[in-house]
């Protein structure tokens, strides 16, 4: 198995898949017995559960104003927080009978149960995978903060580096390559390929290849993989952020309807 792919705690995992195999069942054999309805005791019970778990993934921004209580540590919340979301949203599905829902809310609410549940087994995977690609591919890791920083720092090395050179290399130098040195440049290619990153800054040198002396190549060209590293570095930093935006948000507006589906059905 890739190995961003294989779960950090492979008890959570085997829990996950056993509790899933056991709701299933419970869920067939009530069925079975009797009508299911989501406002039965067997439809109401398993949306309790589904409740709770996905009131759970909501604390989990305050894992350390609660000090890690009552999980005993942060990776259990962690843990909790993505296998917990994923019986959560097979609740939901027990909770309607894996029938389609019915009214405005009830598809609100399976559509934001899905996407917060999506996202959030694609961000954990996300987490999991960029560490790898920095491990494995990557010589370069800084924040994103001090990226102007160490561009700056770059362009004054390939300043340095090709001072002395003659007018030709010097203009081809000014034109092709200093301006990607600038600033820095990630792009969204980056994440899903980051030897384009390279492919992209070993073009423009390839030109000065036979009109520039052996070291003054090799020094530019470790100038020039350290810029792509940094820029796919931001590239991949970026990409967490944007996921983010694409899972918060939504979880927050999962919780909020949620708290009106309950409450209209125990007061209205």
């Amino acid at each position: 198995m890739v190995s961003f792919l294989a779960p950090k705690r492979p008890q959570w995992f085997r829990g996950t898949v056993a509790t899933a195999i056991l709701f299933t069942i419970v869920y067939a054999a009530w069925a079975w017995w009797t009508p299911w309805r989501a406002g039965r005791p067997g439809g109401l019970t398993f949306g309790t559960i589904g409740a709770l778990l996905f009131l759970n993934d909501g604390l989990y921004p305050l894992r350390r104003r609660l000090l890690a209580w009552p999980l005993g540590t942060a990776q259990r919340w962690l843990q909790l927080h993505i296998y917990g979301g994923v019986i959560a949203m097979l609740c939901v599905f027990i909770h309607v009978g894996f029938s389609l829902p019915h009214g405005t809310i009830g598809w609100w609410l399976l559509g934001l149960s899905l996407w917060t549940t999506i996202t959030g087994v694609f961000g954990s995977l996300l987490q999991k995978w960029i560490p790898t690609v920095v491990a494995r591919s990557l010589r370069v890791e800084a924040l994103a903060v001090r990226m102007p920083e160490l561009t700056a720092r770059l362009v004054g090395e390939a300043d340095a580096v090709m001072r002395g050179a003659s007018d030709r290399l010097w203009a081809s130098y000014q034109s092709d390559i200093r301006p990607s040195l600038e600033h820095p440049e990630p792009a969204w290619a980056y994440v899903a390929n980051v030897h384009a990153g390279r492919d992209r800054y070993a073009a423009p040198l390839a030109a000065l290849d036979r009109a520039a002396d052996p070291e003054r190549l090799r020094n530019l060209r470790a100038i020039l993989t350290e810029k792509a590293e940094l820029d796919i570095q931001l590239s991949l930093q970026r990409a967490l952020r944007a996921w983010l935006l694409l899972h918060v948000p939504p979880a927050i507006a999962l919780l909020g309807l949620l708290a009106v589906h309950i409450f209209a059905v125990l007061y209205l």
